[in-house]
């Protein structure tokens, strides 16, 4: 089964790609600086969560062909993968599915992709692909660290450029400031809330016992049948 789950990573790796490619050649046909949208589009959050993902999904399959369990670290880094996309799917269809992207038109089926089928394909992965290790509780601080560090560049630029990724982030909103920290905080809030729910489902032992923290003979490990 580890093995199925490594060709099935490599496939929603390969979608994820192509869904990327094709937003963003659309995008690059119609805009007029192509310059400052090359940097805009690679600062979505959905953009960036997506080709982590991606990165990770294939660095997951060549693991899962080649050793029982996971490494510890990159245990880690799944986790925040996961909690990043899960994250990217409530908000997504709780507030923004009806705003298109401000550079083009937003191509439907790369849209659905990135929004929708791999956020739900990285969750389900987590839960059912075997070889995963119990996340450290503590941890849940590491995966605040990226959605964090995204904000305050986005803020940052914004007050540069005049260019907010999405509607809640630009303080030119009627509530200013103070709406943009309140959704901040939510998102925040949420994203810590989904992490907590992706580290309690590290230690579930439904449907796989998950494996105990990597021992220093982990290197010895043989591949497996």
């Amino acid at each position: 089964m580890r093995r199925a789950f490594g060709v099935l990573r490599v496939l929603a790796a390969a979608a994820i790609f192509v869904a990327i490619a094709g937003q963003f050649a659309q995008s690059w046909s119609m805009v007029p600086d192509q310059a400052f949208f090359l940097v805009n589009f690679f600062s979505f959050f959905t953009i960036l969560s997506n080709a982590v993902s991606s990165i990770v999904l294939l660095v997951g399959a060549w693991i899962a062909f080649t050793r029982p369990g996971d490494p510890v670290v990159f245990n880690l880094v799944r986790a925040c993968a996961v909690t990043y996309m899960a994250t990217t799917f409530v908000v997504y269809n709780l507030l923004l599915r009806e705003i298109s992207l401000d550079q083009a038109t937003t191509v439907p089926w790369s849209n659905e992709i990135l929004h929708v089928w791999a956020p739900l394909y990285l969750v389900v992965d987590w839960v059912l692909a075997p070889g995963r290790r119990h996340v450290e509780w503590r941890r849940i601080w590491t995966i605040a660290i990226f959605p964090l560090a995204w904000v305050a560049y986005s803020m940052i630029r914004g007050a540069i450029t005049g260019w907010y990724p999405y509607p809640f982030l630009n303080p030119a909103q009627e509530a200013g400031y103070g709406g943009v920290a309140v959704y901040v905080i939510a998102i925040a809030s949420f994203i810590l809330l989904v992490g907590a729910g992706i580290i309690a489902l590290s230690r579930t032992p439904w449907p796989h016992e998950p494996m105990e923290p990597a021992q220093p003979a982990d290197h010895a490990e043989h591949v497996p049948a």
